[in-house]
């Protein structure tokens, strides 16, 4: 019966690491799709012009670059950049799962 039970709990310990890579990746392919769709919709014909003239936009890109600097690529996040991830990776659910 012991032998069973540790068997039991070794298995449930070594299951958290695969399951935590398992959300990982998931996480990762979000972003990898959120990225490539946004990238691809930037050059949309629609969006091209209006995009060009923001980059060229003195105002929007400080403005822009304020925001960035609120960000963090670091592993202990800040709840701002928590709640920006949390947004991008329900984002790119929603296109993978709409795309798939």
């Amino acid at each position: 019966m012991k032998v069973v039970f540790l068997a039991f709990c070794l298995s449930v310990i070594l299951s958290f690491p695969a399951s935590a890579q398992f959300a990982a990746q998931n996480d990762a392919k979000y972003i990898a799709t959120l990225k490539a769709v946004v990238n691809y919709k930037i050059d949309d014909e629609e969006n091209l012009s209006a995009v060009e003239s923001l980059r060229e936009n003195r105002m929007f890109n400080q403005k822009l670059q304020r925001m960035l600097n609120k960000l963090q690529n670091t592993r202990t996040k800040n709840s701002t950049n928590k709640r920006v991830y949390n947004i991008l990776l329900k984002a790119g659910k929603d296109i993978y799962n709409e795309l798939d």
